[in-house]
């Protein structure tokens, strides 16, 4: 059974999808046991970076409404393919949970792999979404992003311009937006959002096209200035930083979003708990004001709507890629 297939029990209620019946159906021992064990969730980035920030702060919220133990993995490389393919051959016994973000569904344009997305997992929950944001040092000689783009083209080739990658919304949205902007830089891939930020910090960049939630407190104590924010609203938290689209790129839109799934043939009655404890643990009010702190907008939509969602994001992404002609690293 793949993602495409998966069908949980849903019960619509205020727009948002809650799985039910599931405890109705499940006797009270067995429920127990699965309590008690143990879980990993699997983050396919680097520590330090937003994905790190949100599956822990799943995972203490989990730990602490259901008992069971959470354990969180960082297993980066390959662009998350290392860590996707370690979890598709993994037991389907809903004791390994993979966070997926946009790569999960760019890879497939861009290398070979030994999984399938749409076949060898089993999809559970769209959790968040969160801008991305382009910044510089604090103390860059670039206040705005014209000031940037206007020095890219005076220069071309010689400024640079990181994020996160391969095969992320960051390396997709450096490709969208230096198409848009018609100018040339050098792009820098680094394995996480940490690193790249500590580049920027030393200097060593000129820019970087990153999540906000990873760079936040940055932005915050000054030390990063953002020019311009990826999605089509302004941040909440950065109301005086315009968007790419205010700027002379209308439409432009590029943001991240993140979700878990499980290795495909886990068995429907626990994917069925496991999707109604993320979904309830990460729209729990008391997580509200860490998430958004971070920029995370909470999405909570389950089952066979984030089936839809990752087959959408695929067919988007391998337009994107074909037409901008980006290769794998």
């Amino acid at each position: 059974m793949g993602i495409s297939k998966r069908a949980l029990p849903q019960l619509a209620l205020g727009g948002v999808l809650i799985v039910s019946g599931l405890f109705a159906t499940a006797n009270f021992d067995r429920a127990r046991s699965q309590d008690q064990r143990t879980i990993k969730i699997i983050v396919p980035f680097t520590p330090g970076g937003g994905a790190d920030a949100l599956a822990r702060l799943l995972a203490e919220q989990i730990r602490r409404t259901r008992g069971a133990t959470i354990i969180v993995e960082n297993r980066p490389g390959a662009g998350t393919v290392i860590a996707t393919e370690a979890v598709a051959r993994a037991e389907p016994d809903g004791n390994t949970v993979l966070l997926v973000a946009n790569s999960f569904v760019i890879n497939p344009a861009l290398r070979k792999r030994n999984y399938d997305v749409l076949s060898s997992f089993d999809a559970l929950c769209l959790l968040t979404r969160s801008p991305n944001v382009v910044v510089v040092n604090g103390a860059s000689p670039y206040h705005t992003l014209t000031d940037l783009v206007d020095a890219a083209r005076a220069k071309p080739g010689e400024l640079t311009m990181a994020f996160q990658g391969p095969s992320t919304s960051q390396q997709i949205g450096y490709e969208k937006f230096k198409r848009a902007a018609n100018i040339s830089m050098i792009p820098v891939a680094f394995p996480g959002a940490a690193p790249a930020a500590n580049a920027l910090l030393g200097d060593h960049i000129t820019s970087l096209f990153v999540n906000y939630p990873s760079v936040s407190e940055l932005i915050a104590a000054g030390k990063l200035r953002a020019l311009a924010t990826a999605s089509l609203k302004r941040i909440e938290l950065l109301p005086s930083v315009p968007t790419v689209s205010e700027l002379g790129h209308p439409g432009f839109d590029e943001d991240v979003w993140f979700g878990v799934v499980v290795p495909a043939k886990t068995p429907a009655q626990v994917a069925a708990q496991l999707s109604s404890w993320f979904q309830v643990a990460v729209g729990a009010p008391e997580l509200k004001p860490k998430l958004s702190a971070q920029g995370f907008s909470v999405v909570g939509v389950c089952g066979t709507d984030f089936s839809s969602f990752l087959q959408k994001q695929q067919a988007a992404y391998d337009h994107i890629v074909r037409e901008a002609n980006i290769k794998g690293q």
